[in-house]
């Protein structure tokens, strides 16, 4: 059970991030008329402010290990394990400028839903796969031909901590057809800020960043299987690091 200080801390963490969406919401809208790159830099002011509540309130950060490996022109492919929502803002600052294939449903959303439509994501209908796939390879390639990453969960859906989903095989689609890199990231943010979850523990969480694949000498079925194995193998030796005894302390 959660002591009563990550209990406070994370309620006040998430006052800090509704009262932020609410108050930038509105201005992320009235910028559409503006560029992608001034809309972006304004999105990421609500990102830097998240990452600081959670480390200043929650005492709730992270370390990247394996920077080394970001290209450094912009435009590719993050290849990325999904466990919480943690890995959605923290790679909006390692990996600037990003967008996510997301659900249709979630641009409903009010305020931030609204606000995230003006950051051009690639909203897809996940009940029709076959349109889907082919928006993700259409609109997929544009954006990374525009110099951004595009963030795909491969397994489609957050997982818990030490579970596998199945893999797609739209990640490597579309590095193969965009000619472009695959960088794949292994993290166990899951362990700290759960699924759906409302509590945030303290701690380090680890972000690793793999060696980019070339999505233009590799063929679709070799960068799924090595960015596949390399994610699991990484995920196996960084998963069940969360200090339990920090836990219960906190």
């Amino acid at each position: 059970m959660a002591s009563f200080g990550v209990t406070l801390r994370s309620a006040i963490y998430l006052t800090g991030q509704v009262l932020s969406t609410l108050l930038l919401g509105p201005v992320m809208l009235l910028m559409t008329p503006f560029s992608f790159e001034s809309r972006y830099a304004a999105a990421n002011l609500w990102v830097r402010f998240n990452l600081w509540m959670l480390e200043h309130v929650c005492h709730l950060t992270y370390r990247v290990v394996g920077r080394e490996h970001i290209p450094e022109a912009n435009g590719g492919l993050i290849f990325c394990k999904h466990q919480s929502a943690f890995e959605t803002i923290a790679l909006q600052a390692i990996f600037p400028p990003v967008v996510f294939i997301l659900k249709q449903e979630l641009l409903r959303i009010p305020v931030w839903g609204w606000a995230m439509a003006t950051l051009e994501p690639i909203a897809i209908d996940r009940q029709a796969k076959s349109q889907a796939l082919k928006q993700i390879l259409r609109d997929g390639v544009a954006r990374i031909q525009a110099g951004r990453w595009v963030v795909l969960f491969p397994e489609g859906t957050r997982v818990a901590p030490g579970e596998k989903g199945n893999y797609g095989s739209s990640g490597g689609m579309l590095a193969h057809r965009a000619h472009c890199l695959v960088v794949p990231v292994a993290h166990n943010a899951g362990e700290y800020w759960g699924k759906n979850g409302f509590l945030k523990y303290p701690g380090i969480i680890e972000i690793h960043i793999g060696p980019a694949l070339d999505g233009a000498a590799l063929g679709v079925a070799e960068l799924n299987r090595q960015a596949e194995d390399w994610v699991e193998s990484t995920m196996s030796r960084i998963s069940g690091q969360a200090p339990n005894d920090e836990r219960s302390r906190a």
